[in-house]
């Protein structure tokens, strides 16, 4: 069961101006701010904006920790600070679970900028602690003294599925009774961004409104987020036991790979499929189910057309055409190991409140994308499941099933 939320994202940094923001179909994507684009192909990014560190953070923490692990510390303690969890239970029953793609790429360029023109004595003796891209799950497990599992998941752009459905399983085998899961990142740096355009992975549009274009025809790449996203994972009985609010239910989780190629997803999709089969069947899906589908859709030509065929051979091809379907990442760019938490937290928020966020900027769907997109509006529903996909370089898949209780 899902008790608690928080988020940091380029649409906002807390639930209710993000929830909003999501659902007024609002960009968040803007110019880079961080650092002369002059050189580079790609110039518009998903920053956040009106995250302040300081509000989570002490001066001496914030010194001795890179933006990503900031950006997870205010994610888990929003998350936190709704649930109660903390004092609920003994310390060795709460855990962890809490990853990040890339980890404290901020730090390795400050690092590296600093060998370069000072010297190896300059070098900051810090630096390994935090860019490792363990130390948010660490810092999160220190702050709330959990003693259970503190674990990171690092699987690229599911690393945030992956540590929920991870931490799913510990607590239904019995190895803990709640968990603090989600994802973070922080990774529009000048080395991040030059990695990316370079592989041609990036859209270099100048429009943010034409830059993130999941599933239209027109797409040329994906749009850097960044954030990060919590969620408190606790078993149901000492959930209702507290009186705690529940969100709903991760009712199923897949996790597959491709075993195909570094960075290109299966040409028919086939890990991906095998991934929300998966979590349909865990779910106890029976096919009459209303869906809403928080697709990866990362606007990249060869990943939308493959989970277009992935979500058709795990539902079938008329069912798969039935759900409603979006992606977020139109408005918040792609938050790389963020993006499968706030993706989450986009579905648990649709069975609470019927509203099913657009994909925007949807204006010449591409025919091999032929599902029931959700274009430019949000739309009401009565939703019973949502899913929730993750795909990541190296061939990694993940879904995430919801229902409510």
């Amino acid at each position: 069961m899902v008790t608690g939320l928080g988020v940091v994202s380029p649409l906002g940094s807390d639930m209710d101006t993000f929830w909003k923001n999501v659902t007024d179909g609002v960009c968040g994507i803007g110019p880079i701010t961080r650092f002369d684009t002059s050189q580079y192909k790609a110039k518009v990014a998903a920053e956040v904006k009106d995250f302040d560190p300081a509000q989570y953070l002490s001066t001496n923490e914030l010194l001795r920790t890179d933006l990503y692990a900031q950006y997870a510390i205010g994610a888990a303690e929003q998350a936190v600070s709704e649930s109660g969890i903390v004092g609920t239970l003994p310390p060795d029953r709460l855990g962890v679970y809490f990853g990040s793609g890339i980890g404290g790429l901020e730090t390795v360029c400050s690092g590296v900028a600093k060998l370069n023109e000072q010297g190896p004595r300059r070098v900051s003796s810090l630096i390994i602690p935090m860019m490792i891209a363990n130390m948010a799950a660490g810092l999160i497990a220190i702050r709330y003294d959990c003693q259970n599992g503190a674990m990171p998941a690092v699987t690229a752009c599911a690393t945030g599925s992956n540590a929920i459905g991870e931490a799913v399983r510990t607590i239904r085998h019995g190895y803990a009774d709640a968990v603090i899961a989600g994802g973070s990142e922080a990774s529009i740096v000048p080395l991040g961004v030059a990695g990316f355009v370079n592989m041609r992975a990036l859209s270099t549009a100048d429009d943010p409104m034409a830059a993130s274009l999941p599933f239209d025809a027109r797409r040329a790449g994906f749009v850097m987020g960044e954030g990060a996203g919590a969620l408190v994972l606790e078993e149901l009985e000492h959930a209702r036991a507290r009186g705690a609010h529940i969100y709903g239910e991760i009712s199923g989780y897949g996790s597959t790979c491709d075993a195909y190629h570094m960075t290109a997803s299966h040409p028919e999709g086939d890990g991906g499929r095998r991934a929300i089969a998966q979590a349909l069947e865990e779910s106890g899906y029976t096919g009459d189910e209303r869906l809403y589908i928080n697709a990866h859709g990362t606007g990249t030509p060869i990943n939308d057309a493959c989970e277009t065929l992935a979500i058709k051979g795990a539902l079938g091809q008329e069912k798969g055409r039935e759900a409603l379907v979006s992606s977020t990442k139109s408005m918040t760019g792609h938050m790389l190991g963020a993006a499968g938490a706030v993706e989450a937290i986009v579905c648990l928020k649709v069975l609470q409140t019927g509203i099913v966020p657009p994909t925007i900027n949807l204006l010449e769907p591409d025919p091999e994308c032929d599902l029931n997109h959700v274009a430019q509006t949000a739309v009401q529903a009565e939703i019973d499941l949502c899913l929730s996909n993750s795909l990541g370089f190296g061939g990694h898949n993940a879904t995430l099933a919801f229902r409510k209780v």
